[in-house]
C-alpha cells in the first residue's frame, strides 16, 4: 500500500458502513486493521444497521438443551476469507469440523431418500462405479451421461444456464434428478437461469482444458487428492464454531465495539452528496462522511444513490433476488422412522413436494442436540417455490411437519418448531451476471467515495461476503491515505 501522505496523515477521515451484517462488519473491522498497520492515520468508523443486532442473517440460539442455527450453519474453508477472519480473532481453536460418521447427503426418489453417489461433486461425477449402480439414474440416463466422455467442448465465451451447461454434457436425467436438488440447495435458484460462468466457472475452465467433466474430475482429484470418500458437497471442507456461528460474530463485535460507532435500530434512509462527501441521514439525523461502504442488498444500494448516479441504480436494479424460509424443529429420534445417517436431504423439483431440503444439524455438528435427539432445518420457498414462501408460518409449519411425515416418517409433535423468514435474501446470479456486475463496477468507479460489497456480487457464502467486506475497506483506505 502506498505511503500515506504528511498532508492527510493527520487528517481524522469520517467512514460510514451501511448494513451491519457479516459484510459490514467484516468491512469496519478490516478498516481498524488499516488503522493499525499505517501509524499516524486517524480514522472515525460509523456502522449502521437497521435492526437491533448485529449479524444479518445467522446466528446461534439456545432452545432448551438444543443449539439452533436460524441462517448458515458453517463455512466452506477452501476459500479463504472466513478461516483469516477466525485466525486474526484469535477463535481459530475454536473451529470444528464436519462429523465423518455421516459424511455424506441425500437425495429424494420417487418419495424414498437415496445417497449421493460417492465422489458427485455439485455438476459431475468423478468416480465411475458408483454412479453405475445408483438407482438415482435409469440405464437410459447412465448411458447418456457416459456419452460426455465424447462430446466436443464448447469453447466460446458466452455464459451459459447450469442446466443448458449440464443438460448438454450429461443429459436429462442428471440434470433433473442429481443436479438440480444439490445446486438448488445452494443457491435457491432455477437452474434454467442460473449462470455457470458467475457461480461454479471451475466446470467452464475444465471443459475447456480437457473436454469431458468425467476426465476432468478424474485428472484433477488424481493431482490433488482433494476427493473425500463422501456424497455430495466435500463437506470436509466445512467448519464452524464450537458453539455455533454466532461465535464468530460475537468475537468480531467485541472487537467493534470500542473502536467503532455501533448505531443499531438505525436505517439509513437517504444518502445524498456534498462536494466530495456524502451526509448520510438516520433516524431523521443527518451527518457527513469522507467515504461510505454500502453493504445492504443491491436493490436497497439502488435506493440510496438514485438521486445522484441514476446509472447505477438502475444496473443494480437488474440483480434479482429470491425469498426462502427454514423451519427449525426438535425430535425425538425414536419418532422418527428414517435413521438419519447423513448430513441432510435435498428434494428435485421433478418430486413435486412442497420442501426444497432437509439438513440433519445435529449429525452435522456435534453437541448441538441432547442426547436421543435431533436437529432438523427444513427449507421453503426460494426461486422456484416462491408461493411457499407466501404463507403464514403456521401453514408453513404445517406443510413441513407434513413432507418430514411422509418422507422421512417423523412421527408426533416436534418439541418446537421455529420458522426463520429471509424476504428477498438472496441474491440470484442469472444468466449475463458477470457483466451486469462489471457495468456496476463501472458505475461505482465514477464515485471515488464510495464501495459495494455484499453477497450480490462476487459470491454468495460467508467467505465470500467477509472478502467482499475486505475489499471495500481496502478501497476506502487507498482513497482516503494514499492520495
Amino acid at each position: 500500500m502506498s505511503k500515506v501522505p504528511e498532508k492527510s496523515r493527520y487528517l481524522k477521515k469520517k467512514i460510514a458502513v451501511i448494513g451491519g451484517g457479516i459484510t459490514g462488519m467484516a468491512a469496519a473491522y478490516a478498516c481498524c486493521m488499516h488503522a493499525d498497520k499505517l501509524s499516524g492515520t486517524q480514522a472515525e468508523i460509523t456502522l449502521f444497521e437497521a435492526s437491533s443486532r448485529l449479524g444479518g442473517n445467522f446466528g446461534t440460539e439456545r432452545v432448551g438443551e438444543y443449539l439452533i442455527e436460524r441462517g448458515a450453519d458453517s463455512f466452506i474453508t477452501n476459500k479463504p476469507g472466513a478461516v483469516r477472519l477466525c485466525l486474526s480473532l484469535r477463535i481459530e481453536d475454536r473451529l470444528i469440523s464436519t462429523n465423518a460418521e455421516f459424511r455424506r447427503s441425500l437425495i429424494l426418489k420417487n418419495g424414498t431418500p437415496v445417497p449421493t453417489p460417492d465422489g458427485f461433486n455439485l455438476l459431475a461425477p468423478g468416480k465411475v462405479w458408483p454412479m453405475l449402480t445408483t438407482p438415482l439414474l435409469s440405464w437410459a440416463g447412465k448411458l447418456r451421461m457416459a456419452g460426455d466422455y465424447f462430446i466436443k467442448a464448447n469453447k466460446g465465451g458466452e455464459d451459459e444456464s447450469l442446466a443448458s451447461f449440464v443438460r448438454r454434457r450429461f443429459g436429462n436425467e442428471v440434470l433433473e434428478r442429481i443436479v438440480q436438488p444439490m445446486v438448488g440447495g445452494i443457491y435457491t435458484s432455477d437452474p434454467e437461469r442460473l449462470s455457470l460462468k458467475a457461480t461454479l466457472p471451475r466446470f467452464v475452465e475444465m471443459e475447456r482444458q480437457h473436454g469431458s467433466l468425467i476426465r476432468g474430475l478424474r485428472a484433477t482429484n488424481k493431482s490433488s487428492r482433494q476427493q473425500e470418500d463422501s456424497s455430495g458437497a466435500r463437506y470436509g471442507l466445512f467448519a464452524t464454531p464450537q458453539n455455533g456461528m454466532s461465535e464468530l460474530l460475537t468475537a468480531l463485535e467485541e472487537q467493534l465495539r470500542n473502536r467503532v460507532n455501533l448505531r443499531t435500530s438505525c436505517k439509513v434512509t437517504s444518502l445524498h452528496q456534498r462536494g466530495e462527501n456524502y451526509v448520510v441521514t438516520c433516524n431523521d439525523k443527518q451527518e457527513e462522511f469522507d467515504f461510505v461502504i454500502l453493504t445492504v442488498p443491491a436493490f436497497v444500494v439502488a435506493d440510496l444513490v438514485r438521486s445522484f448516479q441514476p446509472e447505477l441504480a438502475a444496473a443494480l436494479e437488474q440483480i434479482e433476488y429470491a425469498s426462502s424460509a427454514i423451519v427449525v424443529s426438535g425430535h425425538d429420534l425414536s419418532e422418527i422412522d428414517h435413521p438419519l445417517n447423513a448430513f441432510g436431504l435435498v428434494i428435485p423439483h421433478i418430486e413435486q413436494r412442497q420442501i426444497l431440503a432437509v439438513s440433519f444439524l445435529s449429525r452435522k455438528f456435534a453437541a448441538r442436540a441432547p442426547q436421543g435427539k435431533v436437529i432438523l432445518r427444513t427449507f421453503v420457498g426460494g426461486a422456484m417455490q416462491p408461493e411457499q414462501f407466501d404463507k403464514t408460518d403456521a401453514e408453513i409449519q404445517a406443510v413441513v411437519q407434513k413432507e418430514l411425515r411422509e418422507i422421512l416418517g417423523v412421527r408426533g409433535e416436534p418439541e418446537f418448531s421455529i420458522v426463520a423468514r429471509y424476504a428477498r435474501a438472496m441474491p440470484q446470479y442469472t444468466v449475463g451476471h458477470l457483466e451486469r456486475v462489471a457495468k456496476i463496477r463501472e458505475f461505482e468507479s465514477q464515485l471515488p467515495r464510495i464501495a459495494i460489497a455484499g453477497n450480490a456480487y462476487d459470491g454468495v457464502g460467508i467467505p465470500d461476503c467477509i472478502e467482499s467486506g475486505e475489499r471495500a475497506a481496502g478501497s476506502a483506505w487507498e482513497s482516503l491515505f494514499s492520495q
